[in-house]
């Protein structure tokens, strides 16, 4: 039926048809523009941007998997027992991509980060607890990651320790100032820090030439109780609870967001979290297997940070020892930022409160250099962080086991059946090692 509304009425009063029928077109032009060929090389172009934008926070949670700590208990398992416990590293590399993977889904899924859901859910109690425990973590990480850059600097100028420390110090907090958070500007510097340090190992895997016997530590193994404790800290240097916060807010979406956008997301953060623990992984098992190419046999004077610097330089030349101090120096700085920003999240989303980055640096770093300021070894101080560290892993592993796995709050997201078995499997296998290893280091 035509419709008399699109017509019009000259004066005559005769009706006329509109101007599209009264003068149809001659060519199809409506039709030819109708493809877009450029379309399916656009999607790829922001597939691939998005991936790039993902692998930034990534690498960021990344670095926080080679700190001064991983330094301490890889130098050490591979002078002590050469390769031997390099299939330790690899399986701790699986389990932190594994709990990675579980935080960044339980902030996808829900909206929330892991303090967050913790406060939502659990009693007012028992939220102050764990805030005090995760703060605890934080202030431990801090002090790794002074130790490991006071060293460096020590090692590089000839700095005494506390010093060195506040050098440190102050350089993380410039690095907050200049790289405010919610720009690029914090994870391009880390990046660069973190390519800092596979240059520093690289230069020494060139130098350590034949690698023979290095891939036996594959073969799963031990030598007594004390590699067993080193296995536990290895482990406890690689899955750290405060990066499990962290990684939950990386995740975290708005409110009302599609399941189809939400499983999107939750596959490129899965792939950036292999691609940045995967090369956290390398690194690592690059430390133990240098080690045990280069200082198993000769033994340094000590196993400390120092004994390594000294073996590494007289293996190998001094370019191995500046470059073992340029990595140790750029571990440090690096780890120090990523610990602040999870302190920030630890705090907003356990008590809802938010101070300026700059204040909660200049607060959590006065404890531990208040501990180095009292003369404390630099191996001694380590081994502490270490122990904190390992006391915090449940209670992040614990709250994320539970959120994932309830179906009223990760909706399709939830974890199946075989996924949960995995998770208690890891949970349980972390937790005992590493209250195997503070009861060891309590006893001496």
């Amino acid at each position: 039926m035509l419709d008399p509304r699109a017509y019009r009425r000259p004066p005559n009063g005769t009706l006329l048809p509109p101007a599209d029928e009264r003068h149809p077109p001659t060519t199809a032009a409506p039709q030819e523009a109708a493809p877009k060929p450029r379309k399916p090389a656009v999607r790829g172009f922001r597939r691939a941007r998005t991936a790039l934008a993902a692998l930034g926070p990534a690498l960021v949670v990344g670095v926080a998997y080679v700190d001064p700590g991983n330094f301490a208990t890889n130098m050490t398992a591979g002078s002590r027992y050469g390769p031997l416990l390099l299939w330790v590293i690899v399986l701790a590399n699986v389990m932190a991509m594994f709990v990675q993977y579980l935080a960044c889904k339980v902030g996808v899924a829900t909206g929330q980060d892991l303090p967050e859901l913790c406060r939502s859910h659990a009693p007012r109690g028992v939220t102050y607890g764990l805030w005090l425990q995760a703060e605890l973590v934080t202030m431990a990480t801090d002090l790794a990651e002074f130790v490991g850059g006071a060293v460096a600097l020590h090692l590089l100028f000839g700095l005494p320790l506390l010093p060195a420390a506040l050098v440190v110090a102050g350089s993380s907090l410039l690095l907050l100032i200049l790289a405010p958070e919610g720009r690029r500007r914090f994870e391009m510097v880390t990046a660069l820090l973190l390519l800092v340090l596979v240059l520093g190992f690289g230069y020494q895997f060139v130098r350590a030439g034949s690698w023979h016997g290095a891939l036996s530590g594959m073969r799963p193994g031990l030598a007594g109780s004390d590699s067993l404790v080193l296995a536990a800290g290895i482990i406890g240097a690689t899955v750290m609870p405060h990066v499990i916060y962290l990684q939950s807010s990386i995740g975290k979406l708005p409110r009302g967001t599609s399941w189809s956008v939400k499983q999107r997301t939750l596959r490129t953060h899965r792939t950036s979290l292999m691609v940045a623990l995967g090369l956290a992984g390398v690194v690592n098992a690059g430390m133990l297997t240098l080690a045990a190419v280069t200082l198993h046999d000769t033994r340094p004077g000590s196993e400390s940070l120092d004994g390594f610097h000294a073996g590494l330089g007289s293996v190998l030349g001094p370019g191995a020892g500046l470059a073992f101090a340029l990595a140790l120096l750029a571990a440090g700085l690096a780890s120090a930022g990523v610990g602040t920003y999870a302190g920030q999240v630890i705090m907003r989303g356990f008590l809802r409160r938010r101070v300026p980055l700059t204040a909660r640096r200049l607060l959590t770093m006065a404890p531990p250099l208040a501990l180095l300021a009292t003369g404390m070894d630099p191996t001694q101080a380590l081994v502490l962080s270490q122990v904190v560290l390992a006391f915090g892993i449940p209670f992040a592993l614990a709250p994320l086991l539970w959120f994932t796995a309830r179906r009223r709050l990760m909706g399709p997201m939830t974890n199946r059946a075989v996924t949960t078995g995995c998770a208690v499997l890891i949970c349980g296998a972390i937790s005992a090692l590493n209250l195997f290893l503070v009861g060891r280091l309590l006893m001496g």
